[in-house]
């Protein structure tokens, strides 16, 4: 195999790599709970950007179950959010053949 070829494939690919770290960032998803009832919006990467909630789930006598239903929003906008990340790397990746899996 080529050193130079292949240290101009890890140049090409780091810089691809920039650039779709940086679309990530822009992109929105949105995890939901309760019916929609709580939404948690965060970027491409995971960052949570707002959260909303429908007026029907705050109630001073049922504040663990607003708990809940935020960190089930959370963690549904976190799982969107990793599943676009993977799906934009193996775009990166996907003519590349390479012998490993890469750790993001």
């Amino acid at each position: 195999m080529d050193v130079l070829k292949l240290m101009q494939q890890a140049q090409a690919v780091q810089g691809r790599m920039q650039q779709m770290q940086e679309e990530l960032g822009a992109k929105t998803v949105t995890g939901s709970a309760g019916g929609g009832l709580v939404k948690v919006e965060a970027d491409g990467k995971g960052m949570i950007r707002a959260i909303t909630l429908d007026p029907s789930v705050v109630k001073a006598e049922d504040v663990e179950m607003l708990e809940d239903l935020v960190v089930v929003a959370v963690a549904d906008a976190q799982k969107k959010a990793a599943e676009l990340a993977a799906e934009e790397m193996g775009k990166l990746t996907g003519g590349m053949g390479l012998p490993f899996k890469l750790p993001f």
